[in-house]
């Protein structure tokens, strides 16, 4: 059984223990959902779409953010959530892979979390982490690899938030059960403060879909054409109001989830990826899905590298480079192989033409995409360090 599927596994059944020995605590949450909460989300933007069980108010959010900062969620005491997701950088980390609390080095980029409340699937390549709730148990108490590291150390948690003054009042403001200090309540909590994260007022937002002409340069509007052409095809994988096809929010009829193999590598000259980094064909076993891996938003792209699912992009032009080459080409080494040549790789991915001052206007419109406000929004900052 793969580190990654065991790790699903591990949150299925704690998800399952939770919501059985905590009903209670659910059952609050349908008490709070008359309370609206307030997204301060533009008009031309549709609503996220929430689990019943977990209506948004803001004192849950509150409550998320401080346990999203929060170092004592990690067996040293000195690692949080925001460790890997930092808002000064779209909640990323800057790192090709992330790091967990012991300095274990990961296989994976740390995604952006910015409007992953609008995301339909979690991760970049679990077709089954649908849930922010569930996703949550997995850095706190998974240990392939390990992150926060507190597997076997749930009653601690419980123990030293009860004994916390401000944390068992924020708890029961958020939480009017009984006794609000639980393991699902936390989960929830942190779950509503990642569906706040969201971020839809770049210059290109303000250009496109509030009228504002001069929001974004020439350069920057002769890229979005490019962006939106059958040329270089991104559009196809990097559309909607999420600059993404893994998508869900409230005007949507249905779910719509994908992943795609990008041709990024191809080792054996059959399709084969890193063993570590074979996409949802870990999950699936089925060899048509090696190398797929979710296309992430672009929204704050410019801010969110190193690229792709394992950081092995360095910069907006490289990654440009390796869609104009229908998939990238590593001549030697372990990783050496022909990714255009990739029999899996999906048929969007076909290589295109583009001049140097076109790669430019491609980049000014990806650069046009980052949310300032976003990344300097007080209400998204770390609690801890007021």
């Amino acid at each position: 059984m793969g580190d990654r599927l065991l790790n699903l596994l591990v949150a299925f059944v704690l998800s399952i223990c939770l919501s059985i020995g905590l009903s209670q605590a659910m059952a609050t949450d349908g008490h709070l959902s008359t309370t609206e909460y307030n997204w301060n989300l533009p008009e031309w933007t549709p609503k996220p779409v929430v689990p019943e069980d977990n209506p948004m108010t803001a004192a849950k959010v509150e409550l998320g953010r401080h346990l999203f900062y929060e170092p004592r969620l990690s067996i040293t005491g000195q690692y949080s959530c925001a460790s890997c997701h930092q808002q000064s950088l779209a909640f990323t980390d800057g790192k090709q892979v992330a790091l967990g609390s012991t300095n274990e080095q990961h296989t994976r980029n740390s995604m952006s979390l910015a409007n992953v409340a609008y995301t339909s699937v979690l991760t970049w390549a679990n077709p089954l982490m649908t849930s922010l709730e569930n996703q949550a148990l997995i850095p706190l108490f998974g240990e392939h690899p390990l992150e926060m590291g507190m597997v076997g150390k749930e009653q601690q948690i419980i123990q030293w938030m009860q004994n916390d003054p401000q944390y068992r009042q924020m708890f029961a403001k958020a939480f009017s059960a009984e006794q609000p200090v639980n393991l699902s309540n936390l989960t929830k909590a942190i779950a509503s403060f990642q569906r706040s994260l969201v971020s839809f007022n770049s210059p290109y937002d303000r250009y496109r879909y509030q009228g504002e002409t001069n929001a974004i340069s020439a350069a920057a509007k002769r890229g979005e054409k490019l962006f939106n052409s059958e040329r270089t095809e991104c559009f196809h994988c990097h559309g909607g109001i999420n600059f993404s096809d893994s998508v869900k929010h409230e005007n949507l009829a249905f779910t719509e989830t994908a992943f795609h193999n990008t041709g990024l590598y191809n080792l054996d000259g059959q399709g084969s990826y890193p063993p570590q980094n074979t996409g949802i064909n870990e999950i699936t076993q089925e060899v048509q899905d090696m190398g797929r891996f979710k296309a992430p938003s672009l929204r704050n792209i410019a801010l969110t590298a190193p690229y792709m699912h394992d950081g092995s992009v360095a910069t907006l032009r490289d990654a440009i480079a390796h869609y104009q080459a229908g998939g990238r080409t590593i001549t030697q080494g372990e990783w050496a192989g022909v990714g255009s040549a990739n029999p899996y790789k999906s048929g969007f991915i076909k290589g295109f033409e583009i001049t140097e001052p076109e790669i430019s206007d491609l980049i000014a419109f990806l650069q046009s995409l980052t949310d300032e406000e976003f990344i300097t929004n007080p209400a998204y900052s770390d609690p801890h360090a007021l």
